[in-house]
């Protein structure tokens, strides 16, 4: 139906969506820099869904049973910036809209969660927003299992494009919802057929249909510029019959756009001036750049508050509830850090430092799972097929699958970077702390999302187990040595290599206890002695560095290791003092920690004077800052670790071959001094 017809079959409907266009293509040009042709596209989707489907109270963000809308497709921002400045979002004001990509406005180039409320997620990298989806229906579907449809009752939407489809995470995240029947999560496909190099058909053939319905999905397709039909749809995607639904909405992407429209032209560039006013034109706009008509804008804020007498009434259900269960809703949802954690490690550590077990800081992870799971309902756990090795499942957990909701242990399959992406879907939805696990060396598969945990400051954590050539026979390919230095350097990313079963124990409170930060544990395979055999109180993890051993006068040496690797460092300690070299040994389970730790407490740990030698089966680049000193200016240092990639052999033999030993310690010790 030629554009014109259209405008004039439902006026109503035409100027809520072109109000939508308009902002996109004006906001794009004032930035000189985005993405119009996208949200022209899908206006109407988006305006049928959040007029009609959404349920939502612009009033109330936060509000706990809202239907989560994530644009997976985040090159197109100014859809959702447009449709949250319409329907009354305080925070998306017309100043923002048109500051788009400019510095200081919630209005980033691609929605970035935290910056702007109703973002319920960090979309941009392609395939993201689809792939954490999974885990905010997750999390919807196991809270209605625990507290009832009363109180948790409410859908995941999603716009995705073609590029969404392509990127490889796709595949772990849409056949893992087929597995699981999250028949809550619609994906509506913006099949526009245009990438930025031109039309899809250039590098794709694939019948997407086909493959999201071989992968247990229900499919529907609709008329993307057709308010009816796309209602048909979406209507027809609301009836759960316990499969995900997929919507192809056939659509042209900058749509009206006379010269640019349904052709790369429009992807990743603004339209022009000249080309703009042709296309107002077509829409029938007669209004400058960022003027709404009072009467429009009315319109939708009566869609914004919509929801309103829902979340109202939804409110009132709470209330209700006896006081034992609403304080356990409440503080599930508010993710407070639950009271019973402090004491139970504490006696753990105690427990650890009195009888010195010797034992894989991979066991060491499974025995504080143990003690927490039981205690802390939040936690949700899982492997990338890796359960029997990364030890992530606990006795009292119960398996999270399509017949049991109420199961809090989840089997991802081989799928490393969907089950990063859906941690963080289960963790911004609220009501959970989700871990999972892999060996330290697939990090490397699951980083985009590993990285956006960071960006976003959600505090999942990733058990990583196996994680240096003491992982032995299995061989380089499995061998991390460069992925240590790659987590460092990630910002706002706790990385723990703990020693021993207490350094762990400290290192999951951290963890659990965090409400912005991501954390890492690297986790040994080879059994390691305790270190820590004499208890104290306080979390010395949390300082991320600390004096493990003193010197028996003022310290010639003074040793760093982390992990496997303090125990060399004791060894060598004790080597060097037997020849009359006074050597501190400090564990170093957190560098980032560490670093934020005063700087007089710093230097007591670390002083000039002494020589210092770095002891880790990894490469030495993460170490530069604390062999050199805060100013680089310290020469007499050295460093005992990997120059290159592992070997296939037992552990000891590899520790030998590639000299991180006592003996290699003292030497490089000696030669400094």
């Amino acid at each position: 139906m030629p554009l014109t017809a259209r405008r004039l079959a439902d006026p109503d409907h035409w100027s809520l969506a072109s109000a939508i266009r308009v902002l996109s293509m004006d906001a794009v040009e004032a930035a000189n820099s985005g993405h119009p042709g996208m949200p022209m596209g899908m206006a109407d989707v988006a305006t049928v869904l959040w007029r009609k489907h959404l349920k939502f109270d612009a009033s109330a963000p936060h509000w706990f049973d809202r239907d989560r809308f994530i644009l997976s497709a985040g090159h197109g921002s100014m859809l959702i910036y447009s449709l949250l400045h319409l329907t009354g979002f305080e925070q998306m004001t017309l100043d923002q809209i048109r500051n788009f990509r400019q510095w200081g406005a919630a209005t980033a180039g691609h929605p970035e969660y935290g910056h702007a409320e109703g973002v319920e997620t960090t979309t941009g990298p392609l395939g993201q927003g689809l792939a954490t989806s999974v885990g905010f229906a997750m999390a919807e579907a196991k809270m209605r299992a625990e507290f009832g449809e009363e109180l948790c009752d409410h859908r995941t939407w999603v716009i995705a494009g073609d590029g969404c489809l392509m990127e490889g995470i796709s595949q772990e995240a849409i056949t893992l919802a087929g597995h699981l029947k999250l028949g809550r999560l619609i994906v509506l496909w913006d099949d526009n057929k245009i990438t930025i190099d031109g039309a899809v058909s250039l590098s794709d053939s694939t019948d997407q249909l086909k493959r999201f319905e071989a992968a247990g999905w229900r499919t529907l397709s609709c008329d993307g510029h057709d308010p009816a039909d796309i209602d048909r749809a979406l209507t027809a995607a609301k009836e759960d019959d316990g499969r995900p639904v997929l919507v192809a909405c056939n659509t042209t992407i900058g749509y009206g756009s006379a010269k640019k429209g349904g052709t790369s032209g429009v992807h990743g560039s603004p339209l022009g001036a000249e080309e703009i006013a042709a296309t107002r034109l077509a829409y029938a706009w007669e209004h400058e750049p960022f003027d709404l008509p009072d009467e429009l804008v009315a319109r939708w804020r009566e869609i914004g508050a919509r929801g309103r007498a829902d979340r109202e009434a939804w409110a009132a259900r709470v209330d209700a509830l006896p006081d034992t269960q609403r304080n356990a809703f409440a503080s599930r949802v508010a993710g407070e850090p639950n009271e019973v954690l402090a004491p139970a490690i504490a006696a753990l550590k105690q427990k650890a430092s009195t009888e010195k077990p010797k034992v894989a800081t991979r066991k060491a992870s499974e025995m504080v799972l143990e003690v927490v799971n039981p205690i802390l309902p939040e936690t949700i756990g899982g492997s990338a097929d890796l359960t029997g090795s990364n030890n992530t499942r606990t006795r009292d957990l119960g398996i999270f699958d399509a017949q049991n909701r109420a199961g809090r242990y989840v089997h991802w399959g081989i799928r490393e970077h969907g089950m990063a992406a859906a941690m963080n879907g289960l963790a911004l939805h609220g009501g959970f702390r989700p871990y999972g696990g892999t060996f330290l060396a697939f990090t490397d598969y699951a980083r985009g999302a590993m990285r956006l945990s960071a960006l976003m400051g959600v505090p999942v954590v990733y058990v990583m187990t196996h994680d240096s050539i003491g992982l032995g026979e299995d061989g380089p390919t499995h061998q991390p040595v460069e992925h240590l230095a790659m987590l460092r350097a990630t910002p706002n990313t706790w990385t723990f290599r703990p020693a021993d079963v207490v350094e762990t124990a400290e290192a999951w409170e951290l963890a659990l206890t965090t409400d912005s930060t991501p954390s890492v544990l690297a986790l040994s395979r080879q059994n390691l002695p305790t270190v820590r055999t004499e208890h104290t109180a306080e979390n010395l993890t949390a300082k991320g560095a600390y004096i493990l051993r003193e010197a028996s006068a003022e310290p010639k040496a003074v040793l760093m290791a982390s992990g496997s690797e303090v125990e060399i460092a004791v060894k060598a300690a004790e080597a060097l003092e037997a020849e009359g070299t006074p050597t501190r040994v400090v564990s170093v389970p957190c560098m980032e920690l560490f670093r934020d730790q005063p700087e007089d407490y710093r230097a007591e740990v670390l002083p000039e004077g002494p020589v210092r030698v770095a002891i880790e089966a990894a490469v030495r680049q993460p170490w530069e800052w604390l062999l050199l000193g805060e100013r680089g200016s310290w020469k007499r240092a050295d460093f005992v670790g990997m120059t290159g990639f592992g070997a296939s052999a037992p552990a000891d033999r590899l520790y030998k071959e590639f000299g991180i030993t006592p003996e290699a310690t003292v030497a490089k010790v000696k030669a400094l001094l």
